[in-house]
């Protein structure tokens, strides 16, 4: 790995997306399991290089594993999305046992952050870089909308 690649995940790490999304996995160790793994380590299922997708089948069935790392990543936006506006930001995600459904972070009333979602046995990134690419992008959208429709949010 290059220097500057190195620099990148580093930077990538230090993201407050992926801070949120370690925390995610480092709360679902209740029995200290991980506890000597390196962030690097606890995040490197997310990383799905080109030639592994490659490797994968187009069609197939995601399995529990890949179904709960789906699950504390929009948990983690979901979080990100609170701690910057103080208003919780709840997933709900509807799927099929094929993979294909949708995922929506809901905040009050309103729908902040909705994503279809396909091919989720497939479901990763190229590079660290990526994930806090992706879930940085995820945030600030769904940050956006609540500073949008305030009065959505704040019902009741």
């Amino acid at each position: 790995m290059s220097e500057a690649a190195t620099v990148d995940a580093v930077a990538a790490i230090d993201s407050a997306f992926v801070k949120e999304l370690i925390k995610q996995w480092r709360a679902q160790d209740t029995h200290g399991a991980w506890e000597g793994k390196s962030n690097e380590t606890l995040l490197a299922p997310y990383i799905v290089t080109r030639e592994q997708r490659r490797e994968m089948p187009i069609i197939g069935d995601p399995d529990p594993e890949t179904l709960w790392r789906l699950e504390l990543f929009y948990n983690a936006v979901g979080l990100a999305i609170e701690r910057q506006t103080g208003s919780i930001a709840t997933p709900m995600m509807k799927m099929s046992h094929e993979g294909f459904g949708r995922l929506v972070l809901m905040a009050g009333r309103l729908v902040v952050v909705n994503k279809h979602l396909r091919d989720v046995h497939r479901f990763g990134f190229e590079s660290m870089e990526k994930l806090a690419a992706e879930g940085e992008k995820l945030v600030a959208a769904g940050v956006e909308m609540i500073r949008q429709f305030p009065d959505v949010v704040n019902y009741g």
